[in-house]
């Protein structure tokens, strides 16, 4: 198990569709952990890398219903 940890921001405020969403995040395999930061405007997950890639996880989270907000600027980054 390869755990990875990534913080995403959120396009709305959170509504009660979304709550559940989150909750249903919790049900895909190789989800660790969905949480709602205090200030409602992202979600940190915990994931197992071998079990999901970046890519596989952010559809997963966006098909369960979750408004993720994408950030295109990281994508391709080279550090």
């Amino acid at each position: 198990m390869t755990k990875v940890e990534k913080d995403f921001g959120l396009t709305r405020q959170v509504t009660e569709a979304d709550m559940n969403a989150i909750a249903r995040a919790h049900s895909v395999y190789g989800i660790h952990l969905v949480r709602l930061s205090p200030t409602l405007d992202s979600i940190h997950v915990e994931y197992d890398a071998s079990r999901l890639t970046e890519f596989a996880l952010e559809s997963a989270l966006v098909r369960c219903g979750i408004p993720l907000q994408r950030k295109e600027a990281a994508v391709g980054h080279h550090g």
